[in-house]
């Protein structure tokens, strides 16, 4: 098949739309439901993340996008009784495989975002991973391959019309691509960088010089995201996972701040007051979702209230103050950061150090380079120079 028509482009009133390839068959077979267009810029973003994680760690990798930019990623790391709770995965009776672990991380790390996601996994989708996959709002998924158990849960999902679309591992696109604006083609070559390259790692410009495996490999998984992000980006992860993506930003601090929050909202959801919400037990996971994001700001008098509460607990939880907000945050230590391109100021080291960022990986590059290596000294901060930039649009 070379080309495939679609209902309509980003927006309704957008037609004609398809996606065609010129030479060859497209990569891609839709085993189930009509993916739009958006669907499939998330579909065919998020599989190169997949496939770059999975190539770079060698364990299963899945991701979680929305508007072509990702909500999750992370590997299938075994999950903690902790983290199956905050990613509500400890009910289930069936035994996690790592992709259903890498599933379960990518999707939980932003819940709120992740709500109607597309999502990507680097392996043959399994049974386990297509049984988390049918409990959340999602528009589809995209993967190599899909057992004939996955196949049967995932096309019974959305009333049968859930979007399936398996994709041929062995694709590579040619080396220059197009994309047009406003009747005007921009061409360039792909961005093939390698970025699990250890050499990446090497100058460091910080008084502290010492990288951890697990850094090494977070800040990886920090890069590689960042390649499939929409700039400004910053990229937060911890455990194998990105747990604070701030995508589209013009500013860099702002980039910083966004994410920064997105990662520590997943550190106070796994706060004991946090995990023990009394939900009343026929709670929608979107509803949960929403008031817990509310529950853990400074807007949780909103679902306090009198006349509210009762919709969502069995009893009025105590507040989580801001000084117990702050003093859980301050718990979460060595947290990876990357950073699309380089710093100019060092307030994004501030920001980041507050959020238990212990290693960074940025392009360096900045004027005020010598403002940044001193801010990072000032927190004994390890900081590695890429001399990469990874914008992305």
């Amino acid at each position: 098949m070379k080309e495939l028509a679609l209902k309509y482009g980003c927006n309704p009133n957008q037609k004609p739309s398809r996606i065609y390839i010129e030479e060859g068959n497209l990569p891609i077979e839709v085993l189930n439901g009509k993916p739009g267009y958006i669907n499939l810029l998330d579909a065919l973003n998020s599989w190169q993340l997949v496939k770059e994680l999975k190539a770079a760690t060698g364990m299963p990798a899945a991701a979680s996008f929305k508007h072509v930019s990702p909500a999750g990623a992370a590997i299938g790391m075994p999950l903690s009784d902790i983290l199956k709770k905050t990613y509500f995965v400890n009910d289930i009776d069936f035994e996690l495989t790592p992709l259903a672990n890498a599933y379960a991380r990518a999707r939980g790390a932003d819940r709120m975002c992740s709500y109607g996601d597309f999502c990507a996994l680097s392996d043959t989708c399994d049974e386990a991973t297509a049984l988390l996959i049918k409990r959340e709002v999602s528009d589809g998924v995209i993967a190599p391959g899909y057992t004939p158990e996955a196949l049967k849960i995932l096309k019974n999902k959305r009333k049968g019309t859930y979007n399936i679309i398996k994709i041929d591992p062995s694709y590579k696109p040619a080396p220059i691509e197009h994309k047009q604006v406003f009747g005007i083609t921009f061409e360039q070559g792909r961005n093939e960088i390698r970025l699990d390259d250890p050499t990446l790692f090497e100058k460091i410009p910080t008084k502290a010089k010492h990288f951890t495996p697990e850094a090494i490999r977070d800040l990886t998984i920090a890069l590689i995201t960042l390649k499939y992000t929409q700039s400004n980006s910053v990229c937060y992860v911890k455990d194998g996972q990105a747990i604070g993506i701030g995508a589209g930003q013009q500013s860099r601090i702002h980039c910083t701040r966004l994410a920064g929050n997105k990662a520590d909202e997943w550190w106070l959801r796994q706060c004991q007051k946090v995990l023990n919400l009394p939900f009343k037990d026929n709670i929608r996971r979107a509803d949960r979702d929403n008031t817990i994001n509310v529950y853990i700001s400074d807007e949780y008098e909103d679902i306090l209230q009198e006349g509210v509460w009762q919709k969502f607990f069995t009893k009025k939880p105590e507040p989580l103050t801001r000084e117990e907000r702050k003093e859980w945050i301050a718990k979460n230590t060595g947290v990876s950061l990357g950073s699309d391109a380089f710093f100019p100021f060092g307030d994004n080291i501030e920001r980041a150090h507050k959020s238990g960022v212990e290693f960074i990986a940025q392009a360096g590059g900045s004027v005020r380079d010598d403002n940044v290596i001193d801010t990072c000294d000032k927190y004994g901060i390890t900081m590695a120079f890429t001399g990469v930039r990874l914008f992305h649009h």
